[in-house]
């Protein structure tokens, strides 16, 4: 009996050791030691940067530079095991079940924990079989890899998770064509976590969901009578008098929206919207949505969108409703539609930052929809920033 559990004792006794170590080095050093859970995370990193090429970034965990909250630790521990455990099933784009994005990472379960390094720490044992930097993984990895790296150090990612999550991801999907990890990336990480998925989108990700730009212009014959619309058709505010125009089938008359003028059917496509501080909503209607009265606008209904109400009250309009955190709220927000692998998801631009995904199979046309009850300040349609090109190794230093 012994010997089944051997791969999971001989580890907890070099855990155990170790620990001992990093507290002696704490004196010396005069920080704060590292708990069970801490350390765990930085023998994983040594692991799998040992055998993954281009992983450098991972040294900045190993040497304890970037060093995680015992609450952090726990969670990814928790979400890589799980990703360990439907590895069979990740470059599919359904199913992989969804997190449990209400758990508290203090007040995970002690079991559901150890159970979860059991699982990591029997998949290493099959990591440590192999040679020395003997995976190659891929270009578009390595590059991103960069990118976090400069990210971390110039504050714009918060820590080095992603990078973590990304070479865990590349070592258990083991697929032959790596150019598309990155993608494929995106899309669990999406259909996993719905909510804040990733707090730093890195560059070459970003890059590639804005490859799927397109324009957006609004239907005036959909708008509420009380919108001013501009004349390049890219600008709305509530007015104070009600216009007087045909009140054909497809106008709001209720809430103050409007539709883009062309339904989305296939592809992936890409838009981006300045917004108020106040009151407004952005997302999709359904082709066969009804759009008279104030009936509520949300899934039930045919629409998926994020509303902004009173200024702090953030939202997807699930049923019933999201909740989402306020430190989410955005200025600009950029919305990309995956409409062949069913997602619709939510970022904030100027962060590079994820708030929310709708996980769905499309089956009809889908209309950018806009909302907004502010008469000051404009909700503005953006065409996306091109992208620059310049000498820097990884990231723009000056971006």
């Amino acid at each position: 009996m012994m010997q089944c559990f051997h791969f999971m004792v001989e580890p907890a006794k070099n855990l155990t050791a170790k620990i001992k170590e990093s507290n002696k080095r704490a004196k010396r050093e005069k920080k704060e030691p590292l708990d069970e859970d801490q350390l765990f995370v930085v023998e994983l990193a040594k692991d799998l940067s040992r055998v993954c090429q281009r992983s450098e970034v991972l040294e900045h965990i190993c040497n304890q530079d970037d060093t995680w909250s015992s609450s952090l630790c726990r969670l990814f521990v928790l979400q890589s095991a799980s990703m360990l455990e439907n590895k069979k099933t990740l470059m599919q784009t359904d199913g992989w079940p969804e997190m449990d994005e209400g758990k508290q990472p203090d007040l995970i379960n002690g079991q559901d924990l150890e159970r979860a390094k059991a699982v990591i720490l029997n998949w290493i044992k099959d990591l440590r079989a192999q040679p020395e930097q003997s995976v190659w993984p891929g270009e578009p990895v390595a590059k991103i890899l960069e990118d976090l790296q400069s990210a971390w150090r110039w504050g714009r990612a918060p820590n080095l998770l992603t990078a973590m999550e990304l070479v865990l991801w590349t070592l258990a999907s083991q697929r032959p064509d790596k150019n598309t990890i990155p993608q494929q990336w995106l899309l669990w990480k999406q259909r996993t976590h719905k909510i804040g998925a990733i707090s730093y989108i890195p560059q070459p990700v970003w890059d590639w969901i804005g490859d799927a730009a397109v324009e957006v212009t609004l239907d005036l014959d959909t708008a509420n009578p009380d919108l001013l619309i501009s004349a390049d058709e890219k600008r709305m505010r509530c007015g104070f008098e009600r216009k007087d125009v045909p009140n054909y089938h497809q106008r709001f008359d209720g809430w103050w929206c409007a539709v883009g003028l062309h339904g989305l059917g296939s592809g992936r496509h890409y838009w981006e919207a300045e917004v108020g501080e106040c009151d407004w909503r952005l997302g999709v209607a359904k082709e066969s949505a009804l759009r008279k009265g104030f009936k509520s606008l949300n899934t039930n209904t045919g629409y998926m969108t994020l509303r902004l109400e009173r200024g702090t009250e953030f939202k997807a309009l699930t049923v019933p409703f999201t909740a989402l955190p306020p430190g989410l709220i955005p200025r600009k927000v950029g919305v990309y539609l995956d409409y062949d692998n069913g997602q619709l998801s939510f970022y904030d631009v100027d962060k590079h930052l994820h708030i929310y995904t709708y996980n769905e199979t499309f089956t009809e046309k889908l209309f950018p929809l806009f909302g907004t009850v502010e008469i000051v300040r404009d909700l503005v349609i953006r065409s996306p920033a091109p992208k620059t090109h310049c000498l820097c190794p990884t990231s723009c230093l000056w971006a």
